[in-house]
């Protein structure tokens, strides 16, 4: 499928659409209707093809940007080009496998960190957050940890919902990950109680950092 087109590649999508699978993701803002596996097993049968990546991302459709993230070269991006898909990624799942697929895998992914994190966009700003996050669990080396407490505290409880979400993680892993902020992360969670309510599923972990950290500490030490 090395000379697959752009229409033959979004009419499959099209023939893949479910409304039953939109009406769920329309439900956390996304406007996608195919199934993920289904995708994923398209995406296999395409392989790496980053020409084809860049004009199915351009289409605007998320079906095509979710494809499109996962055939890219993410080392193929330039730094500009990056920012500006993390501008145009407004569906949640598009800006999460941005971040998470390609983002985290490119040799920019520190200037990006650096310049979204304290970006006046709050969507933005949570891709900076989010990389934060990977670099607290992976290379923490550099990171002033006591200072992203002090923002957590100053700023978590209003935060826009998607900036919350990714300065939670952040504080969670904080706990998690550093047992000498531990009691600190907790202590910040349980006082500002962001997430403290949110219904969560049997079988899964609470986002709420003190349980969350609770959780995964146990998990660690059993292990």
């Amino acid at each position: 499928m090395a000379e697959t087109t752009v229409a033959e590649v979004m009419a499959e999508l099209a023939a893949l659409a479910d409304p039953k699978i939109r009406a769920v993701n329309e439900k956390h803002g996304d406007d996608h209707a195919v199934n993920l596996t289904k995708l994923r097993a398209l995406a296999k049968r395409l392989k790496t093809q980053q020409d084809l990546a860049r004009e199915l991302w351009q289409t605007g459709d998320s079906a095509a940007r979710l494809l499109a993230l996962l055939i890219c070269r993410p080392k193929a991006f330039e730094r500009a080009e990056l920012d500006a898909m993390l501008r145009d990624a407004r569906a949640p799942k598009v800006h999460d496998w941005l971040v998470n697929y390609v983002v985290k895998k490119s040799p920019h992914a520190e200037e990006l960190r650096v310049s979204w994190f304290a970006d006046p966009d709050p969507v933005v700003a949570s891709a900076g957050w989010a990389l934060t996050t990977d670099r607290v669990a992976r290379e923490p080396g550099g990171l002033d940890l006591p200072g992203l407490l002090d923002i957590i505290d100053e700023q978590m409880r209003e935060a826009p919902e998607r900036l919350q979400w990714a300065m939670n993680h952040c504080l969670a892993q904080i706990g998690i990950e550093h047992a000498g902020h531990r009691a600190r992360a907790i202590e910040i969670g349980e006082r500002l109680e962001v997430l403290k309510d949110y219904p969560t599923p049997p079988g899964c972990t609470s986002p709420f950092a003190p349980i969350w950290i609770g959780e995964m500490v146990s998990r660690q030490e059993a292990s």
